[in-house]
C-alpha cells in the first residue's frame, strides 16, 4: 500500500504542476524541425518518425559506435571486469549491451544510446544506419542504427508551405530540430492522454497505446461479430480489457463494443506507455493492464526548449569500505548525461527513468536496486542490467583523476 502510494501521490501531486506548465503551451510539444536532402531540398514543420515518435519527449534510440570510458580503466581492471560477467555474457549481448574484444576497445560493451528528442539539435545522416548525433550542449556521438527502427525510418513533415511530405531516409542529408510554434497550422493530431490503470496502481499522463498509437487521429482497429472497426482514438472515451482476447471500448457517444481479434485489442499487444513528467516512461504490459481513461491533455507536453542544454551526470558514490567519491559519474560505464535512463522493472511494470529525475540509488544484493526520485518518491526496481548484477561498475572522474567502483561494491550513489 505505501508504494501504491507514492505513485498516486506521483501522478496527483505532479500533474497538478504539469498542468499549471502546459495551459500556456498548446502545441509545442510536438517535434518541430527542418529537414534537408541529399538534393538540398529544405522542408520544414512538425515531424513525425514513421507512424510513431510526434513528441519532443518520444525516444530516439540507436547503439552508439564505441565506449570511450574503457580507456579510463587499466588493463587490470578491464581483465577483471570480462571474467566477472563471463558467465552473464550470453544475457549481456542484447540490444543493450554488445560485447566484443579487440586492441583499440572498438565495440567493446558498447551501448544502446537513447534520448527524448528534446535533448537533440541535429542528426546528420551519414548512411541509411549511421547517424552524427548533435546534442544541444554541442556534443555529437556516433550511432549506428543496425536493428533501431528510428534510424532508417520514414519521415513525415507537415511543410508549413506544400503539406504533407513523405520522405525516404536514404534521401536524407540532415535534420535539425528547432523550437515548435506555440500554435500549428498543421499537426498529426491531439494528443492522447489519460489514465491507465494496472495493477501496480494508477499513473496519469500522456498515452501510447501498443507502443505505437499517440495522436487522435491514430487508429484503434479490432472486430465484433465479423464486422470489422478502424476508430480514431479521439471518438474513444476508455478501453477496458476483457481477459486476453478481448477489449471493452466505450466511445465518446456512449455505445460500447467488445473488440477482438487485432494485437490492438488482445494479448498481442505490446504494452501501454504513459509519459509522466517527474518520473519518465513506465511501460505496462499486458498482463499488468485493467483500464484506460482518456481526458483532454493539458497541452502537448514539455516544449524543446524547456529541455535545456545537456548536463554531465555529478554526484557521489559511497563504497562498501567506507570510502566516498564526489565527482563527474559514468554509470554501468556508460551513462554519463542526466538526460540518459536507467531502466528497470517492478512486476512486469517496466520504468524508463531520466537521471535527472533520481535523486539515489542503492543497490539491494544482486538483483535489485532502490531508487529515491527528486521528488521523494521511491522505487524498488529489479531485471535489467541497471539495477542487478549485470551493471558494469560506476566510474567517478574528479580532479583529473578517476576511480572505478564495481556494482557489487557500491553501497549507494546519491545525484545531485
Amino acid at each position: 500500500m505505501t508504494r501504491l502510494m507514492n505513485y498516486l501521490k506521483l501522478t496527483g501531486t505532479v500533474f497538478g504542476t504539469m498542468l499549471f506548465l502546459c495551459v500556456q503551451a498548446q502545441d509545442d510539444g510536438f517535434i518541430y524541425g527542418k529537414v534537408t536532402t541529399e538534393d538540398g531540398d529544405t522542408y520544414e514543420g512538425p515531424l513525425r518518425w514513421g507512424k510513431e515518435e510526434v513528441y519532443w519527449t518520444d525516444m530516439f534510440n540507436a547503439s552508439k559506435k564505441e565506449n570511450k570510458n574503457l580507456d579510463y580503466l587499466s588493463n587490470r581492471e578491464l581483465d577483471e571486469l570480462e571474467d566477472r560477467y563471463d558467465e552473464n555474457r550470453n544475457n549481456i549481448v542484447s540490444r543493450f549491451v554488445n560485447i566484443t574484444w579487440d586492441d583499440n576497445n572498438e565495440g567493446r560493451f558498447v551501448h544502446e544510446f537513447s534520448t527524448q528528442f528534446g535533448n537533440l539539435k541535429s542528426l546528420e545522416i551519414r548512411s541509411n544506419d549511421r547517424v552524427e548525433v548533435e546534442l544541444k550542449n554541442g556534443d555529437y556521438i556516433r550511432v549506428d542504427g543496425s536493428g533501431y527502427n528510428d534510424v532508417g525510418a520514414k519521415i513525415t513533415i507537415l511543410d508549413k508551405e506544400l503539406g504533407k511530405v513523405r520522405l525516404s531516409w536514404g534521401n536524407l542529408e540532415r535534420i535539425d530540430f528547432l523550437p515548435t510554434p506555440s500554435n500549428l497550422d498543421q499537426k498529426f493530431g491531439e494528443p492522447l492522454y489519460g489514465t491507465v490503470v494496472c495493477d501496480l496502481g494508477e499513473f496519469t499522463g500522456y498515452v501510447q497505446w501498443d507502443h505505437d498509437e499517440r495522436v487522435g487521429t491514430d487508429i484503434l482497429d479490432g472486430e465484433e461479430d465479423g464486422d470489422d472497426y478502424e476508430i480514431a482514438f479521439d471518438k474513444i472515451k476508455s478501453i477496458e480489457k476483457d481477459g486476453y482476447s478481448s477489449s471493452l471500448v466505450e466511445l465518446k457517444s456512449g455505445r460500447t463494443l467488445d473488440l477482438r481479434g487485432t494485437n490492438d485489442v488482445d494479448d498481442d499487444n505490446k504494452g501501454i506507455i504513459v509519459t509522466v513528467k517527474g518520473l519518465g516512461r513506465v511501460d505496462i504490459d499486458w498482463d499488468e493492464f485493467d483500464k484506460v481513461t482518456f481526458k483532454d491533455a493539458p497541452g502537448s507536453g514539455p516544449s524543446y526548449d524547456s529541455f535545456g542544454s545537456p548536463k554531465k551526470m555529478k554526484g557521489t558514490v559511497e563504497v562498501d569500505n567506507g570510502d566516498t567519491h564526489t565527482g563527474d559519474i559514468i554509470y554501468d560505464l556508460d551513462e554519463e548525461y542526466t538526460f540518459e535512463l536507467l531502466n528497470g522493472e517492478d512486476d512486469d511494470v517496466k520504468f524508463i527513468i531520466p537521471f535527472s529525475n533520481i535523486k539515489e540509488i542503492t543497490p539491494r544484493g544482486s538483483y535489485s536496486a532502490n531508487v529515491i526520485l527528486q521528488d521523494g518518491s521511491k522505487l524498488n526496481l529489479e531485471d535489467g542490467q541497471d539495477v542487478t548484477k549485470k551493471n558494469l561498475g560506476i566510474l567517478i572522474k574528479t580532479n583529473g583523476d578517476r576511480v572505478y567502483v564495481p556494482w557489487d561494491r557500491v553501497d549507494k550513489i546519491t545525484l545531485q
